[in-house]
């Protein structure tokens, strides 16, 4: 990870720096260092938190990192993607087997839906990137963890919440009856 905006100066260092670097962090990986020949071998991966306003349209249904690009932070996007596929599934397996129209009301639901966990979700990868992360990374002194860290630390207990908040979101789903029964078509052979 590098701090938003110092790809050029990590570029004018050159390539060993980055070597050094990675050398230093991670030396299970001192031995391939070497293979890095130029930064045209270094991928810089632009971290976005953003959603779309509008997640659907006539015939298409946006979900996962389709509707919501979510930060690294906490590694929830995949969590997030799976929580919109079964809400879209529970709220749309009627009208995908043949029980009904799919209209654009359905569509809309699904993002009404979800909509609201992930907005939570990516409002806490916010918090934490701007008072942690970004407090390592654009730090040149000792960094002070802040208060919301030491109620994690004096008190055990706390530290659940965020790992139940990643792990099972603020709206956990699960997939209803009716979703699970998958139709066959009627030429599908058995």
């Amino acid at each position: 990870m590098i701090a938003k905006g110092s790809a050029d100066r990590l570029k004018r260092q050159g390539i060993g720096s980055l070597r050094d670097h990675i050398s230093a962090l991670a030396p299970f990986l001192a031995d391939h260092v070497d293979d890095l020949q130029s930064f045209d071998d270094v991928k810089l991966l632009t971290v976005a938190v953003d959603r779309l306003p509008l997640w659907h349209k006539p015939g298409l249904l946006c979900i996962g990192d389709a509707a919501h690009a979510m930060s690294p932070v906490g590694g929830v996007g995949i969590n997030l993607a799976i929580q919109d596929a079964i809400a879209a599934a529970n709220l749309l397996s009627a009208s995908l087997s043949g029980k009904g129209p799919l209209t654009d009301q359905l569509l809309a639901q699904v993002q009404e839906r979800r909509e609201w966990p992930t907005k939570v979700i990516q409002a806490f990868q916010v918090v934490v990137q701007k008072r942690i992360i970004s407090r390592v990374l654009g730090g040149t002194g000792k960094v002070k963890p802040p208060w919301l860290l030491w109620l994690f630390i004096y008190f055990p207990i706390l530290r659940r919440l965020p790992a139940r908040l990643l792990g099972l979101g603020v709206r956990r789903e699960r997939i209803a009856p009716q979703a699970r029964a998958i139709p066959q078509a009627a030429n599908h052979p058995r």
